[in-house]
């Protein structure tokens, strides 16, 4: 345990910087991308600037490994990001934020289910139920009003699906090089993506990527959030496991409503901030270890 206490930080981290990453996506929404247009650009520069770090080999050892990082491409990328916004498109931000952030209950799921080797510890299951029930304080921020909307919801149960099952492909994938997986995320995402601009084409004027706002928060999500934390994170996924390192997206609504509350002025409630209690201890409580008598 001490020896991942390291990469249990490194988690914590890249999720904090996840979850502000709402914020940078908003703002840059409000400045009139399309959410597939900042996708593919966010995607596009991190493969750029992936190549700087990662090795020349341009395959995987067969066509099955390839297949997965078609499909890493797919769950990591395209499909989560694309749902996921445009589910916020559609349906209410509360419902969307807190499906999404069940994914790593429904990566415990799945994980139950088809992997043999993983077993359901009382901690894991107290944990995760802490955490989630954690998210909906934060998400939701006192106001508990929950309004269907059918295909959003739907839509953000596919992201939140879609992150589980690459959370699980990246066990397959351990044997190589965090990089080499990461660079085949992107190139994959950015390709996948592709087929959406035959139905919604490219609106945005190129001329305004040069605007600060606009530079400013490509820049962040693109070698920040994307380029640094989806590397690291298939290293995080690589050393502490598929269900360790989901867990921690649980943390992802807390920088959110931090973020939210200094630059888009939404307030912080004690409602929320009980939540952001409830969700460190669940997780903590979910990758914590029964010690021996």
């Amino acid at each position: 345990m001490k020896s991942q206490i390291g990469y249990h930080i490194l988690a914590t981290v890249i999720v904090l910087i996840w979850g502000v990453t709402f914020v940078n996506s908003k703002q840059l929404l409000m400045a009139g991308m399309q959410a597939h247009e900042i996708f593919t650009l966010r995607f596009l520069i991190a493969y750029i600037c992936i190549w700087t770090i990662s090795p020349r080999r341009l395959w995987a050892d067969s066509w099955r490994d390839e297949l997965r990082m078609i499909l890493l491409g797919l769950t990591g990328g395209s499909v989560y990001f694309v749902t996921e916004n445009i589910a916020v498109a559609i349906d209410y931000v509360t419902n969307v934020a807190f499906i999404v952030c069940t994914a790593p209950l429904l990566t415990t799921i799945i994980a139950l289910i088809f992997i043999r080797d993983v077993k359901a510890t009382r901690r894991l299951i107290i944990g995760s139920v802490l955490a989630t029930f954690g998210v909906g304080l934060v998400v939701f921020n006192g106001h508990f009003v929950l309004q269907l909307n059918p295909l959003g919801d739907a839509l953000a149960i596919s992201a939140a699906l879609c992150w589980a099952i690459y959370s699980i492909l990246l066990r397959d994938v351990t044997h190589y090089s965090a990089t080499f997986v990461t660079r085949k995320v992107f190139f994959y995402g950015v390709v996948t993506v592709l087929p959406v601009y035959f139905f919604r084409p490219w609106t945005f004027p190129l001329e305004d990527l040069a605007k600060p706002i606009v530079a400013g928060n490509l820049i962040f999500l693109s070698i920040i959030a994307s380029f640094g934390c989806f590397a690291l994170w298939s290293l995080t996924s690589k050393k502490l496991g598929a269900l360790k390192a989901s867990n921690y997206i649980y943390l992802n609504p807390i920088s959110t409503s931090i973020a939210s509350a200094l630059v888009l002025d939404e307030p912080m409630t004690c409602m929320a901030a009980m939540g952001c209690a409830c969700i460190l201890l669940g997780v903590y409580c979910a990758n914590s270890k029964k010690k021996k008598q």
